[in-house]
């Protein structure tokens, strides 16, 4: 049994040690929109870490937050024209690549974080970051952005009527326009580098964001009212342009495959760590919380029921997929 386990130890320094050899010295630039200190960012942190310790520091991985390198939209072309090589965004922004992908913002998809996990580190999240492939995309795995909330300038929102009238910024696909007209506010798609700025001027009221990104971005400064809706979870996709990963080795896909999976748990730790305490960190700024009651947050499902059956009907597979999965995992 010793002799056993002395020969896998060795086979696994011997494998670690060819795949150091293998790499060869790269750059790798990792774009985000969120700035320094925030989770996700935090998570490229751990990759980069990881990626130099298993390639023997050749593979070097450069950090980009804070859209520096622009907003998600310009950012997925410059991953498909290989110009940036690594982003990580929201799961749903990628509708504008596969449709499919509107199916992770449908309002009230997830309970929780246990749920989320189940699904996309399985059979579900796989399949849908198989379909990138096609458009010069490849999805490494998923990190956590978390349950989304409406902030605003002009009331307290304690029931969904408080909603209408409201202009808010939401993130530029149809699915959260939707959702947001369902609900009699006035959706305005911004790329995310500008909604600070938008709401500094009026020309928004409000946004909708998970409080570590309120909290990290300070949006607490241009913003009065914050309500813990959870209406959409995120689960934020690790991308690699295909461009780049088809001139790599495959000791060095290795690398940055398993850098990716092994940098998750901590990412997901650190976001849900930080929700608490961003929680506390924009009361104390002076936003004042409100949180829906359980009858207000079943008018807030039933409103958006519509819009989830219309968004359905044009991705029936992945939903009837996504829906299935999810019963199993409350099994």
């Amino acid at each position: 049994m010793k002799r056993l386990f002395l020969k896998t130890i060795a086979a696994a320094v011997a494998i670690a040690a060819f795949g150091v050899a293998s790499a060869q010295e790269r750059t790798i630039k990792f774009a985000t929109q969120n700035p320094k200190g925030h989770p996700l960012v935090m998570g490229m942190e751990k990759f980069a870490e990881i990626v130099a310790a298993k390639s023997g520091g050749k593979i070097k991985v450069n950090l980009f937050p804070g859209g520096v390198l622009g907003g998600d939209a310009p950012t997925v072309s410059a991953l498909q024209g290989g110009t940036i090589e690594m982003a990580s965004m929201n799961s749903g922004i990628l509708a504008s690549q596969v449709k499919d992908f509107e199916v992770f913002d449908f309002p009230f998809m997830f309970a929780n974080s246990k749920e989320a996990d189940a699904v996309v580190d399985g059979p579900f999240g796989k399949m849908m970051h198989a379909k990138l492939e096609a458009k010069g995309l490849v999805g490494l795995t998923y990190w956590e952005l978390g349950f989304r909330n409406i902030t605003n300038n002009k009331r307290a929102i304690t029931k969904v009527e408080d909603i209408a009238g409201l202009k808010l910024r939401v993130i530029p696909n149809a699915i959260n326009l939707d959702w947001t007209k369902a609900l009699g506010a006035n959706p305005t798609p911004l790329a995310f580098p500008e909604v600070y700025a938008a709401l500094e001027q009026g020309a928004i009221d409000g946004q909708e964001n998970p409080l570590t990104v309120i909290a990290a971005t300070k949006l607490y400064e241009v913003q009065k009212y914050v309500t813990l809706t959870n209406h959409q979870y995120n689960p934020q996709s690790v991308l690699i342009s295909k461009k780049f990963w088809d001139t790599l080795s495959a000791p060095e896909k290795k690398i940055l495959s398993d850098a990716a999976v092994e940098s998750t748990a901590y990412q997901r730790q650190q976001a849900r760590d930080q929700a608490g305490t961003a929680l506390e960190t924009v009361k104390k700024a002076g936003m004042q919380v409100s949180e829906l009651s359980a009858a207000e947050l079943a008018k807030f499902r039933e409103k958006m029921k519509p819009v989830v059956d219309k968004h359905g009907a044009a991705s029936p597979d992945a939903l009837k997929e996504l829906t299935a999965e999810l019963a199993k995992v409350r099994k």
